[in-house]
């Protein structure tokens, strides 16, 4: 009941926060760091998540909560105090990407830092949430990546002849310009609090094999802040600037989509993609960051035409991929041409991977114990990949898995497991079938 009550109190304070920074649109706000109490710390604390990795100090969730009254009082103290607070570095790990023949560089603060980010990124949340636009998804609350893709649907849908640009930027939050970030939230958040400790960790360097670096530019791609930074960052570099800028200079409709740093741009006439392709590298460059050359293309996004059957390598051409997804243009089970989506190939592959890699490190664990975790990770993939138009993929997964499972299983002794024995197990104990969680039509038939 306590707890409640604390997140009913902090709810009020965000909320004050969010209706001081709409009255006040364009004015920055000096007065924020006075919100950030003990009561503002315990619920930052119980947002933070206290099963990830231990930073470079070691210390876990459990072991910071054993004395969390005293721990979250002098982290106040040291926070407000200037400099008294010392931001340590990141621990840098590094996790597969895309297939799994890249990884993708991660920081993990320590536990503190998380809390303490935490507290912060609430503060700068309520503020900017009055300010981003309706184009921005990621990391912000209400919406997801199902909503952005939804909103993706519904725009190819209704224009039907258009044009897409997908676009990624490379190594985006290795490249963030630090100077132009400080620059961007100076002109909303004037905080001097505030301001000091996000300076700290933009400073505060990535540790690696031992070692600790300093880099000149981004934010530490892990860190429970970066989102928010991330959010304000692209919101200036690109949302205000296409909706603003771009969008009035063009001569047909076109719609900006983004989830974090991945975004697609969806076009009415060819002449203002290419357009906004020319110059959108010159842009991102001001503020230090590229554009992928191999990963950024035009895509003429159409049904095929009656006298130029869709074929793979015409489907690839008249395809994008976003949010893990591949949209292609597909019959529905009335005959028509409609937007539908799939697994992308290297994500499945990815997905298919870390199973094997499971099942195999984990072949000696009671048959029951497997069931129940293989069941968990099908369930997890569902959840995000199960969208209308995409079962046949899910089925794909949900056989090799199976066979994944039976090879495994069957290398667990030098007794040969047959598939009339392995049907068996799954019959005692089963594999959560495929299913559609995430239907189109229902989302589009929403007001």
């Amino acid at each position: 009941m306590l707890e409640s009550s604390s997140s009913m109190t902090i709810s009020t304070k965000l909320q004050r926060i969010a209706t001081l920074a709409k009255q006040m649109p364009n004015a920055p706000l000096s007065t924020l760091s006075h919100h950030i109490d003990t009561e503002w710390l315990h619920e930052a604390y119980r947002r933070t998540r206290k099963d990830g990795a231990a930073g470079v100090d070691g210390e876990t969730a459990s072991e910071y909560a054993a004395n969390l009254e005293e721990n979250l009082q002098s982290l106040l103290n040291r926070a407000k105090s200037g400099d008294h607070y010392r931001a340590p570095p990141v621990r840098r790990v590094h996790i597969p990407k895309g297939d799994g023949r890249k990884t993708r560089p991660i920081g993990v603060p320590c536990f503190e830092d998380k809390v303490l980010q935490r507290a912060v990124a609430m503060v700068l949340g309520a503020v900017y949430e009055q300010d981003f636009l309706d184009c921005s998804y990621g990391f912000r609350p209400g919406r997801s990546a199902h909503d952005a893709l939804q909103a993706v649907w519904k725009q190819t849908m209704d224009l039907r002849d258009c044009h897409v640009l997908e676009a990624d930027i490379e190594d985006f939050f290795g490249s963030v310009d630090k100077g132009k970030l400080r620059e961007m939230l100076h002109q909303r958040v004037r905080d001097g609090v505030l301001m000091r400790l996000i300076g700290k960790w933009l400073k505060a360097g990535v540790m690696e094999d031992g070692c600790v670096y300093h880099p000149d530019t981004g934010v530490p791609q892990g860190g429970v802040v970066s989102p928010i930074l991330s959010n304000v960052y692209l919101h200036e570099v690109l949302d205000k600037w296409f909706e603003r800028q771009v969008k009035p200079k063009l001569r047909g409709q076109a719609f900006l989509t983004r989830f974090a740093d991945d975004f697609v741009v969806v076009f009415e006439r060819e002449e203002d993609a290419r357009r906004v392709l020319d110059v959108l590298p010159k842009r991102f460059g001001k503020y230090g960051l590229r554009l992928h050359p191999d990963k950024t293309r035009l895509v003429k996004f159409q049904p095929p035409s009656p006298g130029n059957p869709e074929g793979s390598e015409g489907q690839r051409r008249r395809s994008f991929d976003l949010l893990g997804f591949t949209h292609y243009w597909g019959r529905s089970r009335k005959g028509k041409w409609v937007v539908q989506r799939k697994t992308m190939k290297a994500r499945l592959r990815r997905s298919l991977c870390s199973i094997s890699m499971w099942c195999r490190e984990n072949r000696h664990l009671p048959v029951r114990e497997q069931s129940r975790v293989l069941g968990r990770k099908l369930r997890g993939h569902y959840s995000y990949y199960g969208v209308t138009g995409n079962y046949r993929a899910l089925s794909q997964l949900y056989e090799l898995v199976r066979h994944i499972w039976h090879k495994w299983l069957g290398r667990r002794s030098n007794r040969c497991l047959n598939w009339v024995r392995m049907a068996t197990i799954l019959e005692v104990f089963p594999l959560p079938r495929p299913r559609v969680v995430h239907s189109v039509y229902r989302r589009a038939a929403k007001p």
